[in-house]
């Protein structure tokens, strides 16, 4: 009997093709986008699907294909793919991250030569029959400074490019090694000295709470007089208002965009009526080759999956039987939970990820639970692009290593994982454990200070002298700005009056006035707040 391979959304002919050469497959396209309810009927004797963007697998989806084996997205983004009704039935959800990388490097630095010589500009002159030759002085970009923020897989390409052309590249990346960013012939920088000497500023970078809005007013003003912009990673990391106000006092000479907020832009969009600024209508992906190779990489995963039982790009655990996954489960969200903490309590920047399996949490398969451990530390890093798959890659390109280890140390715990991040001398730790018969999971050690922290919400942490009235001060000063602590755990050294790690749990995030108040308290210090 052949596997049926149902096509939901458009790719390519060469996917397409691809599919119907194997004999095994019997291979259905549909002509249009189907709502939830015309699936149904559809997908009862299906064993893989392919979407893009437009078709939603949902739950009810998944439920009616009993046959499904894989869900194959054409393109990066699985959010209309519910993963976790998938993942419940054994169903691979896999997609193609690296399809558009050449084809959105290119279109940057396209958008950059653009810009540097006024070519749009120019261009729509001659076509009007004009001759303005004397308006267009441009600038070479042979020995100009380039600031890409963030060095993933588009950053290094258009850093490649950039030097070809002669250009120096001043790369902000907090996550990239100082080894991995000399292998890549690029100078590592903060911000604020990426701000002071670029001449052409690049952003390629996920849109996160951390990054959304991160190029605003404030971060303008740090610019060289005369910088450039560019942005075909995604919308909204640029501030559009603060950036027009910017061009048309003079700070900034110009920006090229291909990406916006709001797509498509509004139609009094200021952005679009100033002659500096080059805009594309979101073109990242749209070369023939991108589409062919999204089209053609779908399909080969699919294959390979189905006929080998090769798993590549999958975004969630097919590896696992339904047994083992349920057994794993509470892992997985313990460790991705530590994992986004630490990263926000550790230096952005790392040699070496240790994660250790203590109890019976050596009996458990580690790669999964390792991999959402990378996920939750990651994630800063590459936002919705960050999967269980792509984590290991995505450290190595890093330059993090990371370290499995197995302990049989004896502990007040029946399992335990505990994540260490080492950056030359610094050491930064977090411990979790699963409590109760639900396994509930919590953060039961902070630099070896014992704890008990629900790792959910806002938690905030400081280091403070253990003296009398110090939780109430602090306490009053939540209160005063409304603030509710949902949960308390004190750590201290043995002696009185000693050194304590004091951590709340709270009901919503503190303002920066409000943490700065708190740490004018000479008693305390290394105030720090993080989200999970």
């Amino acid at each position: 009997m052949k596997m049926k391979i149902l096509v939901c959304d458009p790719i390519s002919e060469k996917g397409v093709e691809l599919f119907q050469s194997r004999p095994e497959f019997d291979v259905q396209v549909l002509d249009r986008k189907y709502t939830e309810e015309e699936l149904l009927p559809l997908v009862s004797d299906v064993h893989a699907m392919v979407v893009r963007s437009e078709t939603k697998i949902t739950a009810k989806v998944i439920e009616s294909a009993p046959n499904l084996r894989v869900v194959g997205r054409a393109g990066v983004g699985v959010d209309n793919v519910d993963v976790e009704a998938a993942t419940q039935r054994g169903i691979a959800v896999m997609n193609t991250p690296g399809g558009n990388t050449i084809s959105t490097a290119e279109l940057t630095f396209s958008m950059l030569m653009a810009l540097a010589r006024n070519i749009p500009q120019a261009h729509k002159t001659m076509k009007e029959g004009l001759w303005n030759r004397k308006h267009f002085k441009g600038v070479e970009l042979h020995g100009k400074a380039l600031g890409i923020i963030g060095l993933g897989r588009i950053g290094t390409e258009v850093a490649k490019r950039a030097m070809a052309f002669g250009m120096s590249v001043l790369a902000y990346d907090p996550y990239l090694t100082h080894a991995r960013a000399k292998a890549l012939q690029v100078e590592l920088v903060e911000l604020d000295d990426m701000y002071a000497r670029a001449d052409f500023i690049t952003v390629h970078i996920p849109k996160t709470e951390e990054t959304a809005g991160m190029l605003n007013k404030e971060a303008f003003g740090k610019m060289k007089k005369g910088v450039r912009i560019l942005n075909c990673a995604r919308g909204g990391i640029i501030n559009e208002s603060d950036l027009a106000d910017a061009i048309e006092s003079g700070q900034v000479a110009g920006a090229a965009l291909d990406v916006y907020e709001v797509e498509p832009p509004p139609a009094d969009f200021k952005l679009r009526d100033l002659p500096q600024v080059i805009m594309t209508p979101h073109l990242g992906a749209s070369t023939a080759e991108a589409q062919v190779n999204v089209g053609i990489e779908v399909a080969e995963i699919i294959t390979d999956y189905l006929i080998n039982g090769a798993v590549q790009n999958a975004v969630n655990l097919p590896s696992l039987d339904a047994k083992t996954y349920e057994r794993v489960k509470p892992y997985l969200h313990l460790a991705e939970k530590l994992g986004a903490f630490i990263a926000q309590i550790a230096p952005k920047r790392n040699d070496k990820l240790v994660i250790t399996y203590g109890g019976k949490a050596t009996e458990l398969p580690a790669d999964p639970i390792s991999r959402f451990a990378l996920k939750g530390f990651l994630k800063h890093v590459g936002g919705s692009e960050v999967n269980q798959v792509n984590v290991r890659t995505l450290a190595g390109s890093l330059g993090l290593l990371v370290e499995e280890v197995k302990s049989n140390e004896s502990t007040d715990f029946n399992e335990w994982l505990h994540l260490a991040l080492i950056a030359g001398d610094q050491r930064v730790s977090v411990g979790g454990a699963l409590f109760g018969a639900r396994l509930q999971p919590r953060i039961v050690r902070i630099n070896s200070c014992p704890v008990e922290v629900i790792p959910e919400g806002a938690i905030f942490l400081m280091n403070n002298k253990d003296r009398p009235g110090m939780i109430g001060w602090v306490g009053s000063q939540f209160g005063k700005n409304e603030i509710n602590i949902a949960g308390m755990s004190l750590s201290r050294e043995n002696q009185e009056g000693g050194q304590a790690l004091t951590v709340f749990n709270l009901d919503s995030v503190p303002s920066e006035s409000a943490l700065k108040e708190i740490e004018s308290d000479p008693d305390i210090s290394n105030v720090r707040v993080a989200q999970l």
